[in-house]
């Protein structure tokens, strides 16, 4: 199996460019962890954040949701901040509901489940902040 190399920067940038909905998975109510500081940039940006993690009810003013196939509708990308080996779960979720993108947020690394992924026809970002993504493609 080849290795795994994400996209071109012109595709991120035209990815994130199409993108309204942004599930993100792991999302911390506590304000000074890292998946909160990105979650509520990417409002700030216009971005709907559909919070995705079991045990809280709200974060960021968003209805949270206990896993994937608990979400009321499509998102655009699957924004992940979880251990690297907790993400063969949500890959087989992002296969079995047909979601279009997984981006798997700076140090989680699973080569295999995103090769694993890209075979089912998701588009994969991997080790990459999607925050300063946004920012660095939006530089004036």
């Amino acid at each position: 199996m080849p290795p795994f190399h994400n996209p071109s920067s012109d595709r991120i940038r035209a990815l994130l460019e199409a993108t309204r909905t942004i599930a993100v998975v792991g999302l911390s109510p506590r304000p000074n962890r890292p998946s909160f500081e990105v979650a509520q940039a990417l409002q700030g940006f216009g971005y709907r954040i559909v919070p995705v993690r079991p045990a809280i009810d709200r974060v960021l003013g968003e209805q949270a949701y206990p896993d994937l196939y608990a979400l009321p509708g499509p998102v655009d990308i699957v924004n992940v901040f979880r251990n690297p080996k907790e993400i063969a779960p949500i890959v087989d979720a992002c296969i079995e509901l047909g979601l279009a993108c997984l981006w798997l947020q700076d140090g989680v690394i699973n080569e295999a489940e995103a090769l694993r992924a890209q075979a089912a026809g998701i588009e994969v970002v991997m080790d990459r902040c999607i925050c300063r993504d946004y920012i660095a493609f939006h530089k004036t």
